[in-house]
C-alpha cells in the first residue's frame, strides 16, 4: 500500500510514501540522457530525457518506484491488486511491459498532455521481468507543473482519468475515490456549526471539531481522504525549505508505523517517503530509520553521460 501526492505552493512538488513489508535494494538513481534504455518489445532508446527517482536496479535496468524527468514530468506506480489487468502482445500498438511504463513515458514526454497522447497507443503486455520478479499489479499517477492524471489497466482496457485531487492510493479503482471524496465535503479546519435547534446544548469543546469524521485508519480509501484534506489545507511560507518540510508533513499524516498494518509475511510500514521539486529536479527523501531529509540534485551531475548514477539510501 502507498500514497502519492502532488503539492503546489509557489513551486510544484511530487512524491510518495512507499509502504511495504520488505525491501528490494532501493537506491536513488539518475538516468542521464545518453544511457541506453532497453525495452522488451520496443526499440532501445539511446537519447532521451534524463530522470531521477527511487529504483531497484536489476540487470542494469532501473525498476523505478517513482521518478521525475528533467522537464518536470513525474510518474509513480502504486499497488493495485485484484484490479490490474495486462494483455497479450498486439500488433500495431506500443507493447510495453508494466515495469517499463515509467521509463517509457518519462524518457520521451515533457508534460501530461504528451503523456496522455502516448498512453492512447500503449498496450500493457503480460510479461514478467523474470522468473524471480513476476509482474506487480499497478496503477499510476502522472503529474507536471500544471495537472495530474491517473492511469489504470482495468478489465475493459487502459483507463485514463484527469485527477483534480492530485492524490492516489490503492484499491478500489479511481472512480470510487472520485465519488467517495464527496462524502467528506463538509470537513473544515475551523469549528463545527450545529445544525440542530438553538435549544439543543451543543458547543465546540475542542479545536479541530470541524474535521470530525476525517478518517484516521490505514486503508487506501481513508488515506486518500486524509492526504487530500491535509494537502489542500496546508500552508507554507513559499520557501524551498518550508515547502519541502510541509510536503513531508503531509505524507507523515498517512504514514504507517511498523506494527500497525499486518501483511501476509510481516508488517507493512512506510519504508521511505520522497518529494521532488518539479521545477528544479531536486529529489528529497527520508527513510523509516533516518528521518532527516536528504537531497540529490539531478542537475548537479553530468546529464550527458551514458552511465547511471546510483546513490545508496541510508536507512534502507
Amino acid at each position: 500500500m502507498c500514497t502519492a501526492i502532488c503539492y503546489r505552493s509557489n513551486a510544484s512538488y511530487f512524491g510518495r510514501n512507499l509502504d511495504l513489508d520488505r525491501g528490494y535494494g532501493e537506491s536513488v538513481v539518475i538516468i542521464p540522457r545518453n544511457y541506453e534504455i532497453k525495452m522488451r518489445c520496443a526499440k532501445p532508446k539511446k537519447s532521451h530525457y534524463a530522470m531521477i527517482g527511487m529504483a531497484t536496479i536489476v540487470d542494469d535496468f532501473p525498476l523505478y518506484y517513482e521518478a521525475t524527468n528533467e522537464k518536470g514530468l513525474s510518474m509513480v506506480g502504486l499497488n493495485f491488486p485484484q484490479n490490474a489487468v495486462y494483455y497479450p502482445f498486439e500488433e500495431g500498438r506500443d507493447n510495453i511491459a508494466p515495469f517499463e511504463l515509467i521509463l517509457w513515458i518519462l524518457e520521451r514526454c515533457a508534460c501530461v498532455d504528451e503523456a496522455k497522447a502516448l498512453l492512447g497507443k500503449i498496450n500493457l503486455i503480460n510479461i514478467n521481468f523474470s522468473e524471480q520478479l513476476p509482474l506487480s499489479p499497478l496503477h499510476w499517477m502522472i503529474s507536471d507543473q500544471k495537472c495530474s492524471l491517473v492511469v489504470e489497466p482495468l478489465k475493459g482496457g487502459l483507463k485514463i482519468y484527469d485527477n483534480p485531487f492530485e492524490v492516489l492510493t490503492n484499491n478500489p479503482p479511481f472512480e470510487y475515490h472520485y465519488t467517495n471524496a464527496s462524502n467528506y465535503m463538509g470537513l473544515s479546519t475551523g469549528q463545527a456549526t450545529s445544525q440542530f435547534g438553538e435549544g439543543i446544548p451543543m458547543g465546540n469543546y475542542s479545536l479541530g471539531l470541524g474535521a470530525l469524521g476525517l478518517p484516521g485508519d490505514y486503508s487506501s480509501a481513508s488515506r486518500f481522504i486524509k492526504a487530500l484534506f491535509v494537502k489542500e489545507n496546508s500552508v507554507s511560507e513559499h520557501t524551498e525549505k518550508s515547502n519541502v518540510n510541509q510536503f513531508f508533513h503531509i505524507l507523515n499524516s498517512v504514514a504507517m508505523p511498523k506494527g500497525c498494518v499486518q501483511a501476509a509475511k510481516g508488517f507493512e510500514y512506510t519504508r521511505y517517503s520522497s518529494c521532488c521539486n518539479l521545477d528544479k529536479g531536486i529529489y528529497y527523501y527520508t527513510t523509516y530509520d533516518e528521518l532527516g531529509i536528504r537531497a540529490i540534485n539531478m542537475h548537479g551531475v553530468d546529464l550527458n553521460r551514458s552511465q547511471l548514477y546510483t546513490y545508496n539510501v541510508k536507512g534502507l
